[in-house]
C-alpha cells in the first residue's frame, strides 16, 4: 500500500466517502520501467478502455507511443485530453457515423474485425488510411484454459477467422479500396497471460502473419499482439515480468528485420495506481458468519463481481464511535465486505480475514486503477456518486 494513498484517505471526511485515489507520480514511475523493459521496435499504446479519466491519459504520455479506443465517443475523449497522441482504433459493432466521425478526428492505425469494416471504411474514407486486420487465430487445445478473459482461439465476435482474412485481402486488392493501406495483422488472443505465455503467444501470431504476407504478396510492416498482460489480485505484489517479457520480444524482433511490434496493454498499466476508500456502515451476523456493510460497492468497483476474484484491502481503524449504542464488529476473524446494493452479488471480498473490523473503520482497496467506475453500473439504486482524487505527491 502507498502511503501518501492512505494519509490521503484518512483524511478524507466521512462524506467524502466512497472515493478513488490515483497515485499517479506512481502511474508514471510505473510505465516508464515497463517502457524502458522493452525493445526499440516495440511501440506501447494504452488500452483506455481500463480507465480513461483525464489526468491518467495525461500522465501516461510520456511514456506510452499511442492510445488504442473502441468507439467514437472513447476516441473523441481521449483525443480531447492528449491532443497530440495517436491513436488506434478497433472494435466491434462499429456504426457507419463511428467510422466518419473517427476519420475526422484523425486515427493512426485502424484495426479491420470484419469485411463490413473494409466496406464501410472504404465508403467513408477520403484519403489514405493505414489498417491492420484483426485476425482470431486458432491455439493449441488448452493453451487459453486457465486465462481470465479469451479473446480469441475459440468462438468469439472479435476478429476475422483466418480464412476471412484471405477474403479481406481480396477485396484490398481492388481499385475502389486503393485508399485503403494494409499494414499487417492484429490478434489479441486473452486477457491473464504471464510473459512466458505471451511470448508464445506472440510467436504465434508473428509466425502465421509472416506465412500470410508471403502467400499473398503484401509488405508486413506491423504485427499488433495487443494486450492482456496478467494482473494478480490475490497477491498484489506479484508483478507481470516485463523484462523477460522485453528480452523475449528482441530476440523475437532479431529475426524479423524490419518488422514493428504494438502492444495494448491497460490493465496491466494502471491497475496498481488506483484505491477505493470507503467506510465501514454496519456490521451484520447471519448464519454464523460476518458481513461488513459497506459505502458505495460494485456499482462504484465492479471488477472484483465480474472477475469472481477478492479485491485486496486494508484496514484503517478509526477510534472515534459517536453513538449511544453499541458499536457492531467482527467477531468470527472473518467477513464478507459488501455493499449497498439490492443483491448478493454485491460483494467486494468473501470471507476476507477481518478480525476486529467495526462499523466507522475506513476500507481501502489497492489494484482499483482499472475497469473500476468507468465499467460499473453507477445508477443501480441511485446511490451517490463516489469522489476523485488525484494525487501529485500525495496531495490532490
Amino acid at each position: 500500500m502507498s502511503g501518501p494513498v492512505l494519509r490521503a484517505a484518512d483524511a478524507l471526511a466521512a462524506e467524502q466517502l466512497p472515493a478513488f485515489l490515483y497515485d499517479l507520480p506512481g502511474l508514471r514511475a510505473h510505465a516508464a520501467a515497463v517502457r524502458a523493459a522493452l525493445p526499440e521496435r516495440v511501440e506501447l499504446y494504452y488500452a483506455a478502455k481500463a480507465n480513461p479519466a483525464p489526468p491518467l491519459l495525461t500522465a501516461l504520455r510520456g511514456a506510452v507511443d499511442g492510445y488504442e479506443v473502441s468507439s467514437a465517443g472513447e476516441l473523441a475523449h481521449v483525443r480531447a485530453a492528449v491532443p497530440d497522441a495517436p491513436l488506434a482504433f478497433g472494435g466491434p459493432g462499429r456504426t457507419p457515423a463511428e467510422f466518419t466521425a473517427a476519420l475526422a478526428l484523425g486515427v493512426h492505425r485502424w484495426h479491420v474485425e470484419s469485411e463490413r469494416d473494409l466496406h464501410l471504411l472504404a465508403a467513408a474514407a477520403t484519403g489514405p488510411v493505414d489498417l491492420l486486420l484483426r485476425v482470431n487465430l486458432p491455439v493449441a487445445s488448452g493453451t487459453l484454459d486457465s486465462v481470465a478473459l479469451a479473446m480469441g482461439g475459440r468462438p468469439t465476435p472479435f476478429g476475422l477467422d483466418p480464412d476471412r482474412a484471405a477474403a479481406c485481402l481480396e477485396l484490398l486488392a481492388r481499385p475502389e479500396y486503393a485508399r485503403l493501406r494494409l499494414r499487417g495483422v492484429h490478434a489479441h488472443l486473452a486477457s491473464g497471460l504471464a510473459a512466458a505465455e505471451q511470448l508464445a503467444l506472440a510467436e504465434r501470431v508473428v509466425e502465421w502473419s509472416v506465412s500470410l504476407a508471403a502467400r499473398h504478396g503484401f509488405a508486413l510492416d506491423e504485427v499488433n499482439i495487443g494486450g492482456g498482460m496478467a494482473v494478480d489480485y490475490a497477491d498484489p505484489a506479484a508483478r507481470f515480468d516485463w523484462t523477460a517479457f522485453g528480452k523475449g520480444l528482441a530476440d523475437l524482433l532479431d529475426r524479423r528485420p524490419g518488422l514493428t511490434l504494438r502492444i495494448e496493454p491497460g490493465r496491466a498499466l494502471t491497475a496498481y495506481c488506483g484505491w477505493y476508500a470507503t467506510e465501514v456502515l454496519d456490521v451484520k451476523h447471519s448464519h454464523g458468519e460476518d458481513f461488513a456493510v459497506l459505502g458505495g460497492g460494485t456499482h462504484h468497483l465492479r471488477t472484483p463481481a465480474t472477475r469472481g476474484h477478492d479485491q485486496p484491502f486494508t484496514v484503517r481503524p478509526v477510534a472515534a464511535w459517536p453513538h449511544p449504542w453499541p458499536r457492531p464488529a467482527v467477531t468470527t476473524g472473518r467477513a464478507t465486505l459488501c455493499g449497498q446494493l439490492c443483491t448478493p452479488k454485491d460483494v467486494l471480498a468473501h470471507r476476507a480475514p477481518a478480525a476486529g473490523l467495526r462499523a466507522a473503520d475506513r476500507v481501502v482497496f489497492a489494484m482499483a486503477g482499472a475497469y473500476g467506475w468507468n465499467i460499473s453500473h453507477h445508477d443501480f439504486l441511485m446511490h451517490p456518486h463516489p469522489g476523485f482524487h488525484f494525487l501529485e505527491g500525495g496531495e490532490d
